[in-house]
């Protein structure tokens, strides 16, 4: 079973690399938006960008979770229950991959009583990962944080210094979305040592771009670029398409928020079309975003329009109701910004139709918000 990586792939901090990131991510992630105004820290959402610190007391430990794992059965028995579990893993990821992070949470935990009862240890390790990543698309982030706890405890006790890398990556992400951006830096590094260890290039390349994430959180976007930077070598010399393009979404995002609109435009343009060539449409979606507001604020609206567009046949051909109201969003904000209040209020009331459809309701009550706010414009 191969492994995958959290968030969007991605989202504020890029997502750990052994999966593959509202979001989102981490993003974790996911919310990753409104004015003219660029919010400096509105990038720094999750589209799934993902990080970890010690263990929580109420974290399991590595050795405890081991002996409940080893359960066995016998031979036919366990053969039929993990062909079992690695259906209910298979569909948990399509239904993740779909924007159902509740249906991907009930998959993970009947995958996660047999792996525990067939003593699957390494398929464990990969289904909390997948558990964390649903958590999080949920906004569930206590519960993400402890899935991620989980997995890194796992791979610790077998230690799998990749699996470490990655998971500690992603806890760090949960951690920069609440907040906690020293201990995310300090999460972040222990990943990095880690990777630097082992020379392992994969794991160096994500762990400098998650801390450009860092640096870029706490305001300094020189040297967040300069990170970036570093992050993109070892990422081109592990021929890691996606990872690249996540980091140039990232660096993309400091441009954006230092105001450097020409290499935020060729930065995110980069980001783009190696997500399309390599297939990874959240990193599209999510590189079409940042050139929207880039294109907008130079006065572009013509091209932020035809990327509209795009972002909407994409979230369509995805199934992804999320990605949809969120594009029907956008639409609404872009016309708003040109003064076309009839056109706006009619994409925020398709926004709300979505947002109430798949029960969002803080979403739905800000967008109403923000209509009611936008009849006041017309009146």
């Amino acid at each position: 079973m191969q492994q995958r990586h959290l968030f969007p792939k991605h989202t504020v901090l890029d997502s750990a690399n052994t999966f593959n990131s509202r979001s989102y991510g981490f993003w974790l992630l996911k919310g990753i938006t409104t004015g003219q105004r660029v919010d400096k820290f509105q990038f720094f959402s999750f589209y799934f960008l993902l990080f970890t610190f010690l263990l929580s007391p109420i974290a399991a430990k590595a050795s405890d979770i081991t002996q409940q794992l080893h359960r066995p059965l016998s031979s036919s028995s366990s053969q039929y229950a993990r062909d079992e579990a690695d259906s209910l893993l298979r569909v948990g990821e399509q239904q993740y991959r779909s924007g159902n992070g509740a249906k991907t949470i009930n998959s993970c935990l009947q995958a996660l009583d047999i792996y525990h009862s067939i003593g699957d240890v390494r398929s464990t390790g990969l289904t909390y990962e997948l558990l964390a990543k649903a958590y999080i698309q949920e906004e569930r982030f206590k519960e993400g944080e402890d899935a991620l706890r989980r997995r890194l405890a796992i791979a610790r006790d077998t230690k799998d210094f990749q699996a470490q890398i990655f998971a500690l990556n992603n806890i760090a992400a949960i951690l920069l979305q609440g907040g906690e951006t020293a201990a995310a830096g300090s999460t972040v590094q222990e990943a990095l040592t880690i990777a630097q260890g082992v020379n392992n290039i994969e794991g160096q390349g994500l762990s400098l771009s998650n801390l450009g994430l860092v640096s870029a959180r706490l305001g300094d976007y020189n040297k967040a670029i300069k990170l970036y930077e570093t992050a993109l070598t070892y990422r081109r010399q592990k021929n890691d398409p996606i990872g690249e393009a996540n980091t140039l979404n990232n660096l993309g995002d400091a441009y954006l928020a230092a105001g450097n609109y020409p290499d935020t435009i060729g930065t995110y343009g980069l980001a783009m079309r190696l997500a399309k060539i390599n297939g990874d449409r959240t990193i599209q979606l999510r590189a079409i975003d940042g050139l929207v507001k880039a294109h907008t604020s130079v006065g572009r609206n013509e091209r932020a329009f035809e990327l509209l567009q795009d972002r909407l046949i994409i979230a369509q051909e995805l199934q992804n109701l999320p990605e949809q109201l969120k594009t029907f969003e956008s639409y609404a904000e872009f016309y708003e910004q040109l003064g076309n209040y009839s056109t706006a209020k009619n994409f925020y009331e398709r926004a709300i139709a979505i947002a109430n459809t798949i029960k969002d309701t803080k979403r739905e009550l800000v967008l109403k918000d923000r209509l009611t706010k936008l009849q006041k414009k017309r009146s």
